[in-house]
């Protein structure tokens, strides 16, 4: 096994923190297999590219020979993480939970290597529990704590209603480290509350603290929001092979090198190499198709990646608007304000190319919204009705609009 101060320069790629770092070298220096949990709830049938920021690193533990725990919390998923929201989450039905965590267990092992990945439910224990030993898992920990949590603190002080099994969630997450004997538990930096939890309950429990590790959470193609299927701004790991490597184009050049950190294999030097080389006058776009290219190729296959490029220089050969683009016919009395004049934030919702109207606000006011291909930077436009016009927001969402 490699030693643990080579492991740990490893592993220390792209991590934002790992807590409490001298007891996990002490645990590396041991030279036995660790057991590394990561939990994910099927809330949705999609894996996309923001998942594979700690599979990739659950990967990495792997070819170290450690233990890889897959942990679907089933369970856990019928309760919804309450996580960076401001609202409590819709409950899943247990049908739509077995159903994504199907989907789930297809599209991880493009990533991690099947034989040495070890699946656990959540619920194989957490069913088993009486309600007697549930209330004593909620005695180890305070109402007082549960609201230092910042989004519990954020929602009390703003009067948003915390429903009493929100408070469970953490209490379950942390009992399956518990229950699993984990020695490292890996998560978004969202999670450290969570994963805190876990390491709170070893100890009350009579066991060694996990080690924590928290990742940075990857940006959507918008640059602003986390990527997720709620604020449609993801890469699908069951994404076609153009469709990731067009959305992959379209992020900005400056989240184009953070997606290069955490999401790409080459080296640190090599993606200093490449920063040289766009500083000195190469072209941002050029470097963005070796990303993309690599990507594809990771959850397709070389030949896919390499049509996708050829694709995507096709499609986007004349001015940067695509040939193929669908029409739609939209109603003036749908978009206009009242002054007679098209509302464009309106107008961008109503088209589906932004999720409301406010996020149309913010598309205007970033200068990613185009109209035939000129940035637009007012709200209200005085556009005629039979007009057709091709509107875009950001670098691949294209429309061609009718107004009637």
């Amino acid at each position: 096994m490699t030693s643990g101060k080579e492991q740990i320069l490893e592993i220390k790629r792209g991590v934002d923190e790992i807590l409490v770092e001298k007891d996990f070298l002490d645990r590396l220096k041991q030279s036995k297999p660790l057991k590394i949990k990561v939990g994910f709830d099927p809330t949705a049938p999609d894996l996309h590219l923001g998942h594979t920021v700690i599979i990739n690193k659950m990967r990495q533990f792997q070819e170290f020979g450690h233990e890889v725990i897959f942990l679907i919390g089933d369970f856990t998923g019928m309760i919804g993480d309450p996580s960076g929201v401001n609202e409590t989450r819709p409950v899943l039905t247990k049908e739509q939970v077995k159903e994504n965590a199907r989907t789930y267990k297809n599209q991880i092992f493009k990533i991690l290597d099947k034989d040495k990945t070890r699946i656990e439910f959540n619920s194989s224990w957490m069913n088993k529990i009486t309600s007697a030993e549930l209330i004593d898992i909620a005695s180890k920990y305070t109402v007082a704590r549960m609201l230092e949590r910042d989004d519990f603190k954020k929602r009390f002080r703003s009067e948003n209603p915390i429903s009493i099994h929100e408070f469970l969630y953490p209490l379950v997450q942390g009992y399956d480290s518990v229950a699993l004997g984990c020695d490292v538990e890996m998560g978004g930096t969202d999670q450290k509350f969570n994963l805190l939890v876990g390491r709170h309950l070893q100890q009350i429990y009579g066991q060694e603290p996990q080690t924590i590790i928290t990742l940075p959470l990857l940006e959507g193609l918008d640059g602003v929001k986390k990527m997720s299927k709620s604020s449609n701004n993801y890469v699908a790991l069951n994404d076609s092979g153009d469709d990731m490597f067009g959305k992959i184009m379209s992020i900005s050049d400056d989240l184009m090198w953070k997606y290069f950190e955490l999401l790409s294999t080459k080296n640190l030097s090599e993606i200093e190499k490449l920063k040289d080389t766009v500083k000195n006058g190469a072209n941002p776009r050029d470097i963005k198709f070796l990303l993309s290219e690599e990507i594809v190729e990771r959850f397709h296959s070389l030949s896919i990646a390499k049509k996708a490029k050829e694709s995507f220089l096709q499609r986007f050969q004349k001015g940067g608007i695509p040939e193929d683009i669908d029409l739609i016919e939209v109603s003036i009395k749908d978009i206009e304000n009242d002054n007679g004049e098209i509302n464009l934030p309106r107008l961008l919702a109503h088209t589906n190319l932004v999720n409301s109207v406010s996020e149309g606000h913010r598309a205007i006011k970033a200068g990613s919204v185009r109209i035939d291909g000129e940035k637009i930077s007012q709200i209200s436009l005085n556009i005629q009705s039979d007009s057709e016009l091709i509107l875009s927001q950001g670098k691949r969402r294209f429309i061609k609009v009718k107004i009637i």
